[in-house]
């Protein structure tokens, strides 16, 4: 599957894309590691925390997604990891990391120094930049609705971890999703609203992948 346009300023950008976004995600790794167990916790909780935000999970995937691509393989995580709706979904899922750190998030801490610097990487930066990638980098192919509403899947799936690690732990890594601080009601709204969003951006992605698809297709099969 070809969903890589070969052409140099691709393959450069693809490759840089790459290493800033994996540099973003060990540097902030490290970083949070140290800070969680200045704090007093564990290792393996710091860990456990630090995977617990679905902005580092959508940053890894954004990683996975490239280091695929890049790798020009044809082994099972190449496959799995560019085809078009795993791309897409990916797509969608760094585009609500940036719209909601920004619109909501981003008024309630001020980081410092290189957090900063991860901070700006993993919110703003990478999801732009992987935005970008997928509209003019990747080829289209067409999409069918079933692929789309499995893309609701992985967000629901993290909402229902959270609710769970929380109610057991007491510990939520997000201000929106904390029961003890809003309750189960309030919490339920903010998780209606976000998931809203999964679908109305969703859809945007599916309809405009296929309408690109679409014009691909026409374009490179004209009628005589």
């Amino acid at each position: 599957m070809n969903v890589h346009k070969p052409n140099q300023s691709a393959i450069i950008y693809t490759v840089i894309l790459a290493l800033i976004v994996w540099f973003s995600i060990i540097l902030q790794f490290f970083i949070s590691t140290q800070a969680y167990l200045h704090d007093g916790r564990t290792f393996g909780g710091a860990v456990v925390q630090i995977f617990s935000y679905f902005t580092i999970l959508s940053n890894i995937l954004v990683g996975l997604c490239l280091l695929a691509i890049t790798l020009k393989s044809t082994s099972a995580f190449q496959k799995f990891f560019t085809s078009t709706s795993l791309i897409t979904a990916t797509a969608l899922y760094i585009t609500i990391v940036g719209l909601v750190y920004n619109s909501v998030l981003r008024g309630l801490w001020l980081p410092k120094g290189i957090f900063r610097v991860t901070d700006e990487l993993t919110h703003a930066f990478n999801p732009l930049a992987f935005v970008i990638f997928w509209l003019f980098f990747v080829t289209k192919e067409k999409l069918i609705v079933l692929q789309g509403l499995k893309w609701l899947l992985f967000p629901f799936l993290y909402l229902v971890y959270v609710l769970i690690r929380g109610s057991l732990y007491h510990l939520y890594p997000y201000p929106f999703l904390d029961v003890d601080k809003l309750g189960y009601q309030n919490v339920a709204i903010n998780s209606a609203f976000v998931m809203i969003a999964f679908l109305i951006f969703g859809l945007v992605f599916f309809f405009l992948n296929n309408s690109i698809s679409s014009k691909s297709a026409a374009s490179n099969n004209p009628v005589a």
